[in-house]
């Protein structure tokens, strides 16, 4: 109720076909709300996407049915935390789980990117298609949620010093207003890679199901590549495909044995901005695992535009990975031993 009081204070809302419109004008969403006067502008950008924050929370418990599951497991009562979401049984599906990891940055579980959202709408800038479609294949989804790092509290001048002594570690950002933030690191969720590693632990790695898929964009690319290199035969058992989304992980900068630079070559697929179509391969001089084009040279669009792309990967590499080789007994004939004997006399080749 409170999140939706704020979205009546900026006379903004979401229609039915999940675009951001003015409750009045039904115009686009405006920056340049207040003209000439750019922090204050900022500043009500940066509120309106808290705003979208909660509702695509709400968005995901309401019309995806999934939970809010928070961490670490032993936290304390006052103690900052983190979360993630997760369906239903995720843990105990046979038939799959799916794993969504996004780009760093100001977005939180549930949304590829924000500038997407407030321009062209939740279809293509959240990551709800994505988690419907998993639904629909009957697979448990699991969304990260890695930029939720910190609790942020507005310093009142008074206790800045006060503050300021307790940690010296954790910078103090300044809002449009010029008003200092103290940030409180999240335990075991401080980095992207400390919170993919702890659901990796505590959840994923003990889940009944077989298949597990990851679906990683920019940064989470290195995140998931972080994690294969703290984990590696916890995940290369369970992982059975990575579809990584104009990944910003880089094998040569992440240092990886060989037999995971072979895992990665077998099991993964990197889709790249460029102009071609989709799904077209794309070459370049390194690459550490097949390549194909996004149809996009928008970072923001990619996510939207490889959706169907990406689950046919999936298809095929389960076929692939649940494919038996078939064998049977040979029935030897009078003509196939004639023929078997023809082939020894031609290096066992047959002329015919």
């Amino acid at each position: 109720m409170k999140m939706e009081n704020a979205m009546v204070g900026f006379q903004y809302c979401f229609n039915q076909e999940g675009q951001l419109r003015h409750r009045e004008t039904q115009e686009a969403f405006v920056f340049n709300y207040h003209r000439g006067e750019y922090k204050r502008n900022h500043q009500r950008y940066q509120a309106l996407g808290q705003v979208i924050t909660e509702h695509v929370y709400r968005l995901l418990e309401g019309e995806c049915h999934l939970q809010r599951v928070y961490i670490p497991l032993d936290a304390k009562e006052n103690e900052p935390k983190s979360l993630f979401f997760m369906s239903p049984g995720a843990l105990d599906n046979p038939k799959g789980l799916v794993v969504l990891i996004q780009d760093q940055g100001v977005i939180r579980a549930g949304q590829w990117s924000r500038k997407l959202i407030v321009h062209s709408g939740l279809e293509q800038g959240s990551q709800i298609p994505f988690i419907k479609k998993a639904l629909g294949d009957s697979c448990g989804v699991i969304v990260m949620n890695p930029n939720d790092n910190f609790l942020e509290i507005k310093v009142e001048e008074e206790y800045h010093t006060d503050l300021q002594n307790t940690s010296t570690n954790c910078p103090s950002p300044v809002d449009p207003e010029g008003k200092e933030f103290f940030r409180i690191p999240k335990r075991c969720s401080s980095t992207p890679e400390e919170h993919v590693r702890y659901i990796w632990d505590h959840f994923v790695s003990k889940c009944e199901a077989r298949h597990v898929a990851v679906i990683a964009h920019g940064y989470g690319g290195l995140v998931f590549v972080d994690l294969l290199l703290h984990r590696r035969q916890e995940v290369q058992s369970k992982v059975y495909a990575a579809a990584f989304i104009d990944s910003l992980h880089n094998m040569w900068h992440q240092v990886l044995d060989k037999k995971t630079q072979e895992w990665i070559q077998r099991h993964c697929r990197k889709w790249v901005l460029s102009s071609r179509p989709i799904d077209r391969p794309v070459t370049f001089v390194k690459v550490d695992c097949p390549q194909v084009s996004a149809g996009t040279q928008s970072h923001e669009s990619a996510p939207w535009i490889c959706l169907q792309s990406v689950f046919r990967f999936f298809t095929r590499a389960l076929k692939a990975k649940n494919k038996v080789p078939f064998s049977r007994a040979v029935i030897v004939t009078r003509s196939k031993s004639k023929q078997g004997l023809t082939r020894a006399a031609f290096g066992g080749f047959s002329p015919f």
